[in-house]
């Protein structure tokens, strides 16, 4: 789990998630799923939970991409620790994060995206990101 440096936001996997001692310790009070293969981690009541079961390559519902970063945006705004988090950590969890900065910052999705990804590995499905583009209408 890392944080992006200069927001009340991190980044995850499937197995940080399953470390809830840890999230709560980052005071992290929101977490966004977006694996769509892992199963549900047992996780306190007091953290707010999102589910958005997301695919790397760029089939996704254009409705259920765009609304996974809206509610990103929306946490991010509402200044509510948030952690995003995908099966490895690296590609979907990355991408709604920059969609949802960018939303939130009013930033373009590729300047959110250096951002996010400066933040440690990233390894972005390029069928993904150009979905999520679409669905901002970038």
């Amino acid at each position: 789990m890392r944080q992006v440096l200069g927001r009340a936001l991190w980044l995850g996997n499937a197995r940080d998630l399953r470390d809830a001692r840890a999230v709560l310790a980052a005071g992290i009070a929101a977490v966004v799923e977006l694996a769509d293969s892992e199963p549900f981690a047992v996780l306190p009541r007091e953290l707010v939970r999102c589910r958005f079961p997301l695919s790397d390559g760029g089939d996704n519902p254009p409705w259920l991409l765009r609304l996974a970063a809206e509610s990103v945006g929306a946490l991010l705004q509402a200044n509510v620790p948030i952690l995003v988090c995908c099966s490895a950590g690296m590609s979907r969890s990355v991408c709604v994060a920059a969609g949802g900065v960018a939303l939130a910052e009013g930033q373009s999705l590729s300047e959110s995206l250096a951002a996010v990804a400066g933040s440690g590995p990233a390894d972005v499905s390029p069928g993904l990101l150009s979905q999520l583009q679409q669905s901002l209408g970038e």
